[in-house]
């Protein structure tokens, strides 16, 4: 794992913490080092570096690499997360967080990727193609253009296709592990998730638990 972050009040007590977990660290400071390091398994981006922005930063590890990327920043907002995720962050949490939030979105992370597979090919599930990487979605090889967050939404169900995932269980992974919001903004999201794939039977609601992918002949 890669920790670029320049704060050594953050970076010392997170690289401890995340060796004691089990992970193999490397810390820069910088991003012209994060740029010239050795391949990883895991990238935890801060945005504030000295040298280059993060999301320069951000931007051309995505066009070199598959590396799942998780930046950690104080800028949060709206318009900041969707920057980087547009630019191919696979996850964007706001300081200051929690240690063991943040350990968990690294292991959601990554185990996103791995559907993917080694090669970076999309996952295709029946005539619906998810091309993680590049955050595109093809239906019958029609590109679907998806926000953000629908985009998020459509690949966390997708991680264990025809598994029920609890409406919990998404506005924890998709949003925050601490949403305390309107359970509503998920119900707008998959009526327009259905509306634009085309077919309302690629998300299947589970009454009274929660909503899983669905497949359409």
């Amino acid at each position: 794992m890669l920790v670029v972050e320049d704060d050594d009040a953050i970076a010392v007590p997170l690289v401890t913490g995340l060796t004691r977990q089990g992970f193999t660290v490397t810390r820069v400071a910088t991003g012209a080092a994060a740029l010239e390091a050795e391949d990883a398994q895991v990238v935890l981006l801060d945005l504030g570096l000295p040298d280059i922005d993060g999301y320069e930063v951000c931007r051309r590890l995505r066009a070199r690499s598959d590396v799942p990327i998780l930046v950690i920043s104080a800028r949060g907002e709206e318009v900041d997360r969707v920057v980087g995720l547009e630019l191919g962050a696979d996850d964007y949490l706001v300081k200051p967080f929690g240690f063991r939030e943040l350990v968990a979105r690294i292991r959601a992370v990554t185990r996103r990727t791995a559907t993917v597979g080694e090669s970076g090919r999309p996952q295709r599930h029946g005539n619906l193609e998810i091309d993680r990487r590049r955050r595109r979605v093809r239906v019958d090889d029609d590109e679907v253009a998806l926000t953000p967050k629908e985009f998020d939404l459509l690949a966390c169900l997708a991680e264990e296709p025809g598994t029920v995932f609890t409406r919990e269980r998404l506005l924890g992974e998709v949003w925050d592990p601490h949403w305390y919001g309107p359970t509503r903004t998920l119900d707008v999201h998959v009526a327009s998730l259905r509306k634009k794939l085309g077919d309302p039977r690629w998300v299947e609601t589970v009454r009274g638990v929660g909503f899983r992918l669905g497949t359409v002949p």
